[in-house]
């Protein structure tokens, strides 16, 4: 039914979500904006954090322990993509295309051949639920804060610094002595961590991990980056510190969220769910250009 206490009340879950895409967008926004790259790796490292994660925990290993190593095997499969990248010379939407690829099979195995595994918070002690969703929206956001904080200090680094270099100018970077190459690597395994950790609590959040819930993963952290950057450019038009960008980029997950959450009060077909995205990500490219177009 479609009323406003329905949508209110819809809100908190949306929030929660909202915050684990935000989570997952900072891992793209590495690749997309700070190396310049497109890697398409991400609609499989997320669904193998997820099934890393659910896999462990229905074993007995404590939840914090299951994301750890979601985040360790999200690194693992980035590595996978830098290499094939960088050694093979194969272009990197293509490398994360094949990597992609590959994943599928390779997530069926981990979760032992079945396309979907639950994880019931009744049973098993998780971090995150939907049953508890203040107790998850609190979680994400010390995520969210926390990731910020170490992702801001690592790219001051000497090594953080020569990541950045190598996205703004890869020839001066190379001038400058920089092995570009192993720096793309690094920003890759760390992109594709940072996807799996929010894999290993999105499954956690709904109870399961499923072969296909990295599905359009790519799209929605895409919209999240440019949801933010619009939002950023509004409230700062002179410019914000990184630091504010990569908050900006979790605020565009929970925005890119939250207009679904209306999308789907608003009783849309599910099966038009996918068109509906690619129309608000359409829109959120789109503005940007808008804006420079009128000044």
């Amino acid at each position: 039914m479609i009323t406003l206490s329905n949508l209110i009340g819809r809100i908190p879950g949306g929030l929660a979500q909202g915050i684990i895409w935000g989570l997952m967008a900072l891992g793209i926004y590495i690749t997309f904006r700070v190396l310049k790259e497109s890697d398409l790796t991400v609609d499989g490292s997320f669904a193998t954090g997820g099934a890393v994660a659910v896999m462990l925990i229905t074993s007995g290993i404590n939840p914090w322990i299951a994301v750890l190593v979601s985040f360790v095997t999200g690194i693992v499969v980035g590595i996978c993509t830098g290499l094939i990248h960088t050694k093979l010379k194969i272009p990197a939407i293509l490398s994360g295309i094949l990597v992609q690829f590959g994943l599928y099979s390779i997530n069926l195995h981990i979760m032992g051949m079945v396309a979907n595994v639950s994880c019931n918070p009744s049973k098993n002690n998780v971090l995150i639920s939907m049953r508890n969703i203040p107790m998850a929206i609190l979680v994400g956001v010390l995520f969210a804060i926390g990731l910020i904080i170490i992702m801001y200090w690592y790219f001051g680094t000497e090594q953080g610094c020569a990541i950045r270099a190598t996205g703004n100018n890869m020839h001066m970077a190379l001038a400058q002595g920089i092995n570009v190459n192993n720096m793309k690597v690094i920003g890759f395994a760390l992109s594709n961590g940072l996807v799996a950790l929010a894999g290993a609590l999105m499954a956690q959040y709904q109870g399961f991990s499923d072969i296909n819930m990295g599905r359009g993963a790519i799209v929605i952290g895409l919209a999240a980056i440019i949801i933010g950057e619009v939002l950023s450019e509004i409230i700062f038009p002179k410019g914000c510190s990184f630091y504010l960008r990569l908050l900006f980029v979790i605020l565009g997950g929970v925005v890119y969220y939250l207009i679904m959450i209306v999308v789907l009060w608003l009783r849309v077909d599910s099966n038009d769910l996918k068109l509906a995205t690619a129309i608000i990500v359409m829109l959120a490219l789109a503005i940007p250009n808008f804006r420079k177009g009128n000044k």
